[in-house]
């Protein structure tokens, strides 16, 4: 298998040293960031597989950043920042990320959520590469969703991934626990908002904004259930 890219985007020397050795030891190849600029710069240059990224970039706003990867491509994004409230983490998955590490991380910790991350973008468990649902066609080897009416969604791996968990099950109620065991490969914390925050981005993507017409719909105190019409 080709090496795979880690762009470490870090203003703190120190912790980009230790990613950079932590990351390099678990055999990907490492680029480096320090701010914005830096960051662009190595993502115009291409063949970078994934993103870890600091909140707090000196002037530069990380959660804005993400946004405007995100905008740009679909490269995989992880946070690593000291900023670890609840609050911060949902901030974080709205920008954009797959995944939100508070420091101090442990090293091993940081080596397997980023290959989960990758894992999800790379694998694609549905039969199909290309369906359609209701108003929309899926490409699921790209992330790509087309609507009828001539917009496109690009989704994150981890959107990808839930996405393809809802199509593989259709009409079937999935717990919390079932659908965290395939992101993140725990059971849920009651306390943990993050599923829903994925949720929320997949369904702002993927369905019409008349709520009566919801393809992903709330199973109270239980999970979330598929419910829309594939088509093939």
């Amino acid at each position: 298998m080709e090496q795979q890219t880690i762009l470490v985007v870090e203003d703190d020397p120190s912790v980009r040293g230790a990613l950079r050795d932590c990351l390099e030891a678990e055999g990907w190849a490492v680029r480096e960031a320090s701010d914005a600029t830096g960051m662009m710069q190595e993502i115009e240059a291409g063949d970078v597989d994934l993103v870890t990224l600091d909140l707090g970039l000196g002037a530069d706003d990380g959660l804005a950043l993400a946004r405007v990867l995100r905008g740009r491509s679909n490269i995989p994004v992880i946070f690593i920042t000291g900023q670890g409230q609840p609050l911060d983490r949902v901030r974080g998955l709205e920008a954009g990320a797959d995944d939100y590490i508070v420091k101090p991380f442990a090293a091993r910790e940081v080596a397997i959520r980023i290959r989960r991350v990758l894992d999800g973008y790379r694998t694609r468990n549905v039969p199909r590469e290309r369906l359609r649902i209701d108003h929309s066609s899926i490409d699921l080897r790209h992330g790509v969703i087309e609507h009828n009416d001539g917009r496109r969604e690009d989704l994150t791996g981890t959107e990808a991934k839930l996405l393809e968990l809802f199509l593989s099950r259709p009409e079937q109620v999935l717990s919390r626990d079932d659908i965290n065991r395939v992101l993140h490969g725990r059971d849920w914390s009651p306390y943990d908002r993050t599923i829903d925050t994925h949720i929320a981005r997949l369904r702002r993507k993927i369905e019409p904004a008349d709520d009566a017409n919801r393809m992903i719909r709330s199973v109270r105190g239980v999970g979330y259930v598929f419910t829309g019409q594939i088509m093939g």
